[in-house]
């Protein structure tokens, strides 16, 4: 069972994942995601745990990027293991997504 899939089944069950396994699993798969999607347009936030940059595009280098995706750490890893809908989380205000090519759903499993 990979890291995301143990911090999920424990919010599943009602229980509060403990920090450092939270953390292990967000930075894991935005790593992930990074490497699969590579590029500087997009910065993606899980707070406080890691941002990357990713998706081919304009590169950012200072300042506020001109594409930002934010969400919390229990919407990250629904939205990589396919359980959330990227729509869905977008629409029910989980996800906070502005910019060009700030739509992460051609990336995210369905």
């Amino acid at each position: 069972m990979s890291a995301v899939d143990e911090v999920l089944e424990a919010y599943a069950a009602g229980q509060i994942p403990e920090r450092a396994m939270v953390k292990a699993a967000v930075k894991a798969s935005l790593q992930a995601f990074a490497a699969a999607v590579p590029g500087k347009a997009v910065e993606i936030r899980v707070p406080p745990y890691a941002v990357v940059q990713a998706v081919a595009g304009a590169t950012h280098r200072r300042g506020t990027p001109p594409a930002v995706v934010e969400c919390d750490a229990r919407t990250w890893l629904e939205l990589v293991s396919g359980r959330t809908r990227w729509q869905d989380a977008v629409d029910d205000g989980r996800v906070r997504a502005s910019g060009e090519r700030s739509d992460l759903s051609p990336y995210l499993p369905t």
